[in-house]
């Protein structure tokens, strides 16, 4: 990435309605491991949107939750140019309270890498 390139996460790059989320559902490029399962989906837009769905089930303490959604945040936002086009949503897997940030973050650019590769394809 060059000098001009912007690391912004904007409201604009987020899904926010039921239905944005029904159709990377329903329809979806999919990659797991033993973190996250991760489903993307073109959006025929020039921007790529996140979603997040970390349950309550998977981890019970919010502060967990909230650090699992940040660390996914901050990874999409820093790899977003790759994605361009696709709209993601992230889902826990377990319980990550134990693992570190390094490992969950190094688990989402495999699975940004992965599913920008399988959408190029089609």
């Amino acid at each position: 990435m060059d000098d001009s390139t912007r690391y912004v996460f904007s409201r604009q790059q987020r899904l926010l309605k039921a239905a944005d989320f029904k159709k990377v559902f329903e329809k979806s490029y999919k990659s797991g491991d033993r973190y996250f399962t991760v489903l993307a989906r073109a959006n025929g837009l020039s921007q790529a949107r996140l979603g997040l769905a970390i349950a309550k089930k998977q981890m019970k303490l919010a502060v967990m939750r909230n650090r699992v959604k940040r660390l996914a945040r901050e990874s999409f936002r820093l790899h977003q140019h790759t994605l361009a086009g696709l709209d993601c949503v992230v889902l826990a897997r377990q319980n990550l309270a134990d693992i570190e940030n390094a490992t969950l973050l190094c688990s989402l650019i495999r699975h940004w890498r992965f599913l920008a590769a399988q959408c190029k394809k089609s």
